[in-house]
C-alpha cells in the first residue's frame, strides 16, 4: 500500500465517521421535531486564551469565551457579543464524579455533574436545574431535556473538525443563555477527557 492508498483509507475513514455522525443528527430531527433555530460553536485556532466562539445561522457572533490555557480549576468566562459577561464556567480540580459549576450572569447557578458505570449513552445531570444531558461519545451527539424530560436543544459534533465545530438546535429559545454555557461546559468536559485518553 502506497502513500496515497493510505490517505485515501483514511479520507474514506473520516467520511464513514462524519456519516454516522450526521445519521445520528437525523435521527435527533425525527425524535424531536424541528428546532426553533440553531448556533455554532467554533474553537479559534492560535488563540492564546483558547476562545470559542458561537455564531448564529447567518455567522454572526452571538457569545464568545475567555479562558486561560494554564488555569488549575478550569475558570472561564462566556462573553455576548458586547463583551457583557453572560457566565463564569469553573471545574472542581478533584473529583469522582466530573463536576463542572457555572454561575449565570442574573445569579442563576448550576452543577454538570456527570454519572458513571454507562457504557455508550454519557448522562450529566444539571444539578440545580433538574435537567439531563444525554448523549454517546460515538455518534458524538447529545440531547438536553428539562425535568419532564421535554427538549431543551440537540447538540451534534462535526466528527472530524480543525475548530471543535458543535451545532446547537434550540428548542426553547427562552433559556438560550443557559443552553450556550451547558454546551461550552460540554465541550470542555470532552476536550478533558480527550487529553486524560493521550496521557
Amino acid at each position: 500500500m502506497g502513500f496515497f492508498d493510505a490517505i485515501k483509507v483514511l479520507g474514506d475513514a473520516v467520511g464513514e465517521f462524519n456519516q454516522a455522525a450526521d445519521e445520528a443528527s437525523r435521527t435527533t430531527l425525527e425524535d424531536l421535531g424541528e428546532p426553533a433555530y440553531s448556533l455554532y460553536t467554533a474553537l479559534q485556532l492560535g488563540e492564546l486564551h483558547r476562545r470559542i466562539d458561537v455564531t448564529d445561522e447567518q455567522g454572526q457572533l452571538k457569545y464568545y469565551t475567555k479562558s486561560s490555557i494554564i488555569a488549575i480549576k478550569g475558570k472561564t468566562e462566556i462573553m455576548d457579543a458586547s463583551g457583557k459577561v453572560v457566565a463564569h464556567l469553573e471545574k472542581q480540580p478533584v473529583s469522582l464524579h466530573e463536576k463542572h459549576f457555572v454561575t449565570m450572569e442574573d445569579g442563576t447557578s448550576f452543577t454538570l455533574s456527570n454519572e458513571i458505570f454507562h457504557v455508550i449513552k454519557d448522562i450529566t445531570n444539571i444539578e440545580g436545574l433538574g435537567w439531563q444531558l444525554q448523549g454517546n461519545f460515538i455518534g458524538l451527539t447529545f440531547n438536553l431535556l428539562d425535568q419532564e424530560g421535554q427538549p431543551l436543544a440537540a447538540v451534534g459534533r462535526q466528527a472530524v473538525s480543525v475548530h471543535d465545530k458543535y451545532r446547537i438546535d434550540v428548542y426553547r429559545p427562552s433559556q438560550e443563555k443557559i443552553i450556550v454555557a451547558i454546551v461550552i461546559q460540554l465541550e470542555k468536559m470532552l476536550e478533558a477527557r480527550r487529553e486524560s485518553e493521550k496521557g
